[in-house]
């Protein structure tokens, strides 16, 4: 490889660690990862993953940005915390793996139709509007996530439960009007709005 070609490749190397480093969370320990696997071996998912975090991290530091962001890896995370409780540099792999995912939801290069990436939205879409999960909304909305006939089918093979759930009181019909929040929504929100301020700040002093 000629100097000129190997300056790009080091250029585009560091420029993808370091946009890492700005924007996802705890972005900075990725350079410290010694790709011993203990993470992916401790892992519930591990044989599932496109690409175990160790691969993740060392994707990252060879600059492959487009296979990173657009992978289903960080979508498989489900915060377990092994990784972490194992992991002999004490990295925050679970977080990075979140701060990844969102990364990438944020720039919209995430894979549309992962379906752990569908949950986390909804998830995250109930969760916020009054800082309490609206558990009956939260189902219809799982039910219904991949269309109208699967979310049929999908009511009917759960219908059993769904009645057993209102009998033992886990869920009420009065949660479709609007169900518990917490006191302070409008402080949640003044919160998460301040959050995405700092994010989009980073970002664009990273990218300025």
């Amino acid at each position: 490889m000629s100097t000129m070609n190997q300056a790009k490749v080091e250029k585009y190397r560091n420029d993808f660690l370091k946009e890492v480093t700005a924007n996802v969370e705890e972005g900075e320990w990725v350079k410290m990862c010694m790709q011993c696997g203990v993470c992916a071996g401790s892992c519930p998912f591990g044989p599932y993953w496109e690409h175990p975090p160790q691969e993740i991290f060392m994707m990252i530091r060879a600059g492959k940005r487009e296979e990173v962001l657009t992978s289903t890896s960080m979508w498989m995370c489900t915060s377990c915390y092994n990784c972490i409780a194992r992991c002999p540099r004490e990295l925050p792999i679970t977080h990075i793996m979140h701060g990844l995912a969102h990364y990438a939801d944020r720039l919209g290069l995430a894979p549309k139709n992962q379906p752990t990436r569908k949950f986390a939205n909804l998830f995250w879409n109930n969760l916020t509007k009054k800082g309490r999960a609206n558990e009956l909304k939260l189902g219809i909305a799982l039910y219904f996530m991949n269309g109208f006939i699967e979310g049929i089918k999908t009511a009917l093979k759960m219908q059993k439960m769904g009645l057993n759930m209102f009998k033992t009181k886990r869920l009420s019909p009065m949660e479709l009007l609007g169900g518990h929040g917490i006191k302070d929504t409008g402080g949640l929100h003044a919160i998460l709005k301040k959050a995405r301020e700092i994010e989009l700040a980073n970002a664009e002093k990273f990218n300025g």
